[in-house]
């Protein structure tokens, strides 16, 4: 997801996935889960099946750890400014864990084009042979949402074409 955010000499802006539920969400769908899987796994047991209790205990552990580790994931972001000389970006999950100030002059803007239509293309911010990954996370609309901004506000593009694959798989 693109977001702009409030900045009065530039373009500030919010990257983030897409999140289809908050963390209140994805507990309430595995505690209904878990009451199915409970009511299944007692009236088995009462049938003689206690078989089935352990594995039906490892299952919701297993599909509780998914969601724990989908919903973090998806909590990561990124603050990319372009202010005046410079272009900051900086990335993190709950605070800012990395960040990168790079002169807007002689940065560019990378993107890999897909081999695959439906994939989106990759994009990172390369300044001196350093790239920074930007945006890994987004879908196609948002990445060329993303691309037509950078593009708008003046930051030099260069597009690269994805390698001919001769094999099996075209």
């Amino acid at each position: 997801m693109v977001e702009r955010l409030p900045c009065p000499d530039g373009l500030r802006l919010l990257l983030t996935p897409n999140r289809s539920l908050s963390w209140r969400g994805n507990v309430g769908v595995w505690l209904c889960l878990f009451a199915l899987s409970a009511a299944i796994a007692t009236g088995f047991s009462l049938a003689g099946a206690w078989v089935i209790v352990p594995f039906a205990g490892l299952e919701l552990i297993a599909l509780a750890a998914g969601v724990y580790l989908t919903a973090r994931a998806c909590q990561r972001q990124e603050v990319l400014s372009v202010e005046g000389d410079d272009i900051h970006l900086a990335k993190g999950r709950l605070r800012k864990q990395e960040e990168w100030t790079l002169p807007r002059r002689y940065a560019r803007l990378k993107i890999d084009l897909p081999a695959h239509p439906f994939t989106p293309p990759r994009l990172a911010l390369a300044y001196r042979g350093n790239e920074v990954s930007l945006g890994t996370f987004l879908n196609m609309e948002d990445t060329e949402q993303l691309i037509a901004l950078l593009e708008n506000k003046g930051l030099l593009i260069e597009r690269k074409e994805p390698d001919a694959d001769i094999g099996l798989w075209f």
